[in-house]
């Protein structure tokens, strides 16, 4: 398969290893910061192919991990009104709030459904007239098109029984709060080449010269991570920092200008917090005050919610880089796929759920 096969050859991805390790001469810490990315680094095994004194780094970049438990809270809250169907993706079920995830409260009789598309909420809503629709709009900037869409069409069209709870973050602003945190080790980032595509690579030249670190924009197959990674040691053996955009057979300089447009038509932006982090200065998405009345938080009168996250679940410090899921004492003891005590053991693009699938068997318990 045409941009894929050939970024998954053996041979090439061995001479990519080759080149990174004849590059680096001192120790540097990459940061990825995409939670795909991490997964691909794990299954590949691209982690045993770097030399030792490169250090990589697992970032906050996974959408469903850092939704706030609150969200979640309120999200279980609305599935337990009685008019209320709860749309959601997939991987936000098994996502614990306080006592409970939406898969629990399905089972106890919650009208909670799984959708692929937030055009499929508001195609719900349309054929219920009856029933109050909401939308558990959660991701990063690669999910805000689509969910702002929603918002816009549902207003456009006044289709008033479809709502949207909303937690939409920003990845530039999690990159700061990482750079600018005293204990700071981090080199070098991986900027991810799908959020790339939407935003455009310009928000990033910015941060890599104020702190004066390589970015590297790289895709998800392995040939592209090491090429990435090259790259980015590459400049900073040389003492370089700059913005590259390794990932050019998808990513435009400028983005995708009709998603920008109709995220900047719906959205605004804020401070939000986020799970295992805590709050970061205008890194969240909110509805305008002219799409309020599509905002379930608003439409049914949510209060914030205090959610304390388990004292044994490390999972902040895996989000900012500071540890490895494998140095977790709960890890695949008191925390597993099957009892998370986490988000970031349940997501796809958790970190803790790629070292479980792909690591879990060289972790002495």
């Amino acid at each position: 398969m045409k941009f894929v096969t050939e970024y998954r050859d053996a041979d090439a991805v061995r001479r990519a290893a080759d080149t990174l390790r004849k590059l680096t001469t001192r120790p540097w810490t990459v940061m990825e910061i995409c939670g795909g990315q991490t997964h691909a680094i794990l299954r590949f095994g691209l982690d045993r192919m770097i030399p030792e004194t490169l250090t990589l780094a697992h970032g906050p970049g996974c959408p469903v991990c850092v939704t706030p438990a609150e969200v979640i809270e309120s999200a279980i809250v609305l599935a337990g009104e009685r008019n209320v169907t709860l749309c959601s993706f997939g991987d936000m079920l098994r996502v614990p709030g306080s006592h409970e995830d939406l898969f629990s409260a399905k089972s106890r009789g919650g009208d909670v459904r799984v959708v692929y598309s937030p055009m499929d909420a508001l195609r719900l809503a349309k054929e219920r007239p009856d029933r109050q629709v909401v939308f558990l709009a959660i991701g990063f900037e690669t999910t805000a098109p689509a969910n702002a869409m929603a918002v816009f069409q549902a207003k456009r069209e006044g289709i008033h029984n479809f709502s949207a709870l909303v937690s939409q973050v920003l990845v530039p602003p999690a990159m700061e709060a990482i750079l600018s945190a005293p204990d700071n080790t981090v080199n070098g980032f991986l900027a991810a080449g799908h959020v790339c595509a939407v935003t455009g690579c310009e928000p990033y030249a910015p941060i890599a010269e104020k702190y004066r670190i390589p970015i590297v924009v790289a895709g998800f197959e392995p040939l592209d991570l090491l090429n990435a990674l090259a790259t980015c040691v590459a400049m900073l053996e040389k003492g370089e920092n700059a913005l590259v955009n390794q990932y050019s057979r998808y990513v435009r300089g400028e983005g995708n200008p009709h998603a920008r447009k109709v995220v900047e038509e719906v959205f605004e932006v804020g401070d939000m917090a986020w799970r295992g982090i805590g709050v970061i200065p205008s890194s969240g998405l909110f509805l305008r005050h002219s799409y309020r009345e599509w905002d379930a938080k608003e439409r049914f009168g949510l209060r914030d919610l205090k959610v304390p996250e388990p004292a044994d679940c490390r999972a902040g410090e895996v989000l900012r880089g500071k540890i490895r899921p494998s140095d977790c004492p709960a890890f695949g003891v008191a925390c597993s796929p099957e009892h998370p005590l986490g988000a970031l053991m349940v997501s796809p693009e958790g970190a803790c759920s790629a070292y479980h699938r792909y690591r879990k068997k060289e972790t002495p318990l």
